[in-house]
């Protein structure tokens, strides 16, 4: 995608700015915070920050924090303010990863091109680096020096917004209807809820919270959470059908995975092609949760085709 904008304005792309550089700048910016934020590796810390870090530095697209920056600068705020909160969103998606590959999960030894982190430091070490960067996220959240950044009923707010994605209600429901359809054929609309917990709880979270941290009104919160729960599981549909048809060395994991653990998935429901076209509708009705947003919501516009067209 190479769409270019001709003037400058706040928020939004930079002048002649792609979408490409754009998502390059802000996944930069995330990494040099993440880096301040990532927990020290101390002698007497039973490798448990060193685990933590290996995970959490470990690269890879960081799609929700900037999805948090960029519906930050849509309804006219700071990105600047909302980094930090950012950064917890995705300490709360590493730990996610950090768990889901256990061998009580997906038992998956791949993640980001390199050994997941039961692999290399042991379950039981891994078990605590998810639980560390868990609790970490919040203790980010509410960091004097943080809440300074924005006005503490926001935060206040934003907060609940993450425990609850990324809790029973969310992420851990996801996960837990995950675990229970193994070898079972699932209909689309209980698929589709499965995956609106497990991988679009914490989407949507993450777009809705920029908005929160900024004040934004309600209508606006809900257009930019419907948004969320849609491209989340747009991204899904895409990431079972890359997991069929993406080589180990594209993915970073193992691919074809959900196959070898009888995992119904969308392409085992609907197909290659039809799961490719499930994908990019979703897409599009996530475009049009925008349409009361000015320019300064096109990386969002650009992010929900991007989800789609993504080769990895």
């Amino acid at each position: 995608m190479t769409r270019k904008i001709s003037s400058r304005f706040s928020g939004g792309f930079l002048s002649g700015e792609t979408f490409e550089t754009y998502l390059k700048r802000q996944a930069r910016r995330v990494e040099v915070a993440l880096r301040r934020h990532a927990p020290r590796e101390m002698p007497s810390d039973a490798q448990i920050g060193k685990a933590m870090r290996y995970s959490l530095l470990a690269g890879g697209k960081r799609l929700r924090p900037v999805l948090t920056l960029a519906a930050a600068e849509a309804v006219g705020g700071s990105s600047d303010s909302v980094l930090p909160f950012a950064c917890a969103i995705e300490l709360v998606h590493t730990y996610s990863l950090i768990h889901d590959d256990l061998p009580a999960m997906d038992d998956d030894d791949l993640r980001r091109g390199r050994p997941t982190s039961h692999v290399v430091f042991g379950e039981a070490v891994a078990i605590l680096a998810g639980d560390g960067l868990l609790t970490d996220a919040f203790a980010i959240c509410t960091n004097s020096s943080n809440r300074r950044r924005v006005p503490p009923a926001l935060v206040l707010e934003f907060t609940n917004v993450l425990a609850e994605a990324a809790g029973y209600k969310g992420m851990i429901r996801g996960q837990a209807l995950d675990l229970a359809a193994e070898g079972k054929r699932l209909t689309r609309p209980e698929l589709e809820r499965l995956h609106l917990c497990k991988t679009g709880a914490l989407i949507a979270a993450s777009v809705e919270g920029g908005a929160v941290l900024c004040g934004a009104p309600s209508a606006q919160r809900k257009a930019l959470a419907n948004y969320g729960r849609l491209i989340g599981l747009a991204f899904q549909i895409q990431d079972d059908v890359l997991d069929l048809t993406a080589d180990e060395k594209t993915l970073g994991k193992t691919a074809k995975s959900d196959l070898a653990e009888k995992k119904m998935t969308f392409p085992a429901l609907l197909g290659v092609e039809g799961s490719r076209k499930a994908a990019r509708d979703t897409a599009e009705r996530a475009v049009a949760s925008l349409k009361k947003f000015d320019r300064r919501a096109d990386p969002l516009r650009a992010l929900a085709r991007y989800v789609v067209e993504r080769g990895h």
